[in-house]
């Protein structure tokens, strides 16, 4: 609400119709958090500031967001950016949208996954509320096997980036392991910030949009794995091999992990077609 000029205290000045000391309040609260000169697009940019209020203490447990509008006027952007960063989310599972209503954070849920979520496991844990780390993170270039160079359709000699995570719980405790390999077009490098969710930075500095995956889901004793998931080698564990692909439906990333089956769930929902 704005405030006219009539009973200004000795010493305020005025700026238009309002107190300067008004004014400063103004902009303080409103203070812009997007770059418009940076190279991040800004959509992702308003995905990473709703992401943080969705998981501070005021909007979190189903509490409703700022309106589509206000943010657009908060953060200086259009409206079609604040809906084209919260569509993202809103497929994540992180916030749920009602016409009429608005749009409040997605209530926290158990320890899960389903089949059709293959965006990156930090986010698929941000969904749940849960907290994640890395443990460990080893990035590193590699000859190929057979199976990934079918896949990128590379040379024999063709050396790929594989980057090795080992996340877990806050408390120490690991939950899985992931190695990841990149398709050499990309221009991916080992100085690159793999401690962030990984589609987001493969999107926002290389503008690498992933669109769709096909994966295989087993089961598979630990062996050699054991020690590194803090399990026992004959324990059984979830394997998922996965392919990922960009929107131009070109090879992206071959990914494999190995899930500690008494931390993690898969599940499916099938609907009758």
């Amino acid at each position: 609400m704005w405030l006219s000029s009539k009973g200004l205290k000795r010493g305020e000045k005025k700026f238009g119709n309002v107190p300067t000391y008004f004014v400063c309040l103004n902009i303080l609260m409103y203070q812009p958090v997007i770059d418009h000169k940076s190279k991040i697009p800004l959509h992702v940019q308003v995905e990473e500031h709703v992401r943080k209020l969705i998981g501070s203490e005021k909007f979190k447990n189903g509490a409703f967001l700022p309106k589509e509008v206000e943010l657009a006027n908060r953060l200086g952007v259009s409206r079609n950016t604040i809906r084209q960063a919260t569509n993202k989310l809103e497929n994540e599972g992180l916030i749920v949208r009602k016409k009429g209503v608005g749009t409040r954070v997605a209530e926290k849920k158990g320890l899960f996954t389903g089949l059709d979520h293959w965006y990156s496991f930090t986010q698929e844990m941000q969904e749940k509320g849960i907290v994640v780390t890395n443990l460990s993170l080893k990035v590193e270039w590699v000859i190929a096997n057979e199976t990934i160079r079918n896949f990128f359709s590379s040379k024999a000699d063709k050396k790929i980036l594989k980057l090795s995570k080992l996340k877990g719980e806050a408390s120490g405790e690991p939950i899985v392991y992931f190695e990841s390999y990149f398709h050499p077009r990309i221009g991916i490098s080992e100085s690159d910030e793999f401690d962030k969710p990984l589609y987001a930075m493969l999107e926002a500095k290389y503008g690498v949009v992933v669109n769709r995956s096909y994966e295989n889901i087993s089961a598979k004793l630990a062996g050699s794995l054991a020690k590194k998931l803090n399990v026992e080698p004959g324990c059984a564990v979830l394997f998922r091999e996965r392919f990922v692909y960009d929107v131009g439906d070109r090879p992206v990333e071959y990914n494999i992990g190995y899930y500690r089956s008494d931390k993690f769930i898969y599940s499916i929902d099938i609907k009758k077609g």
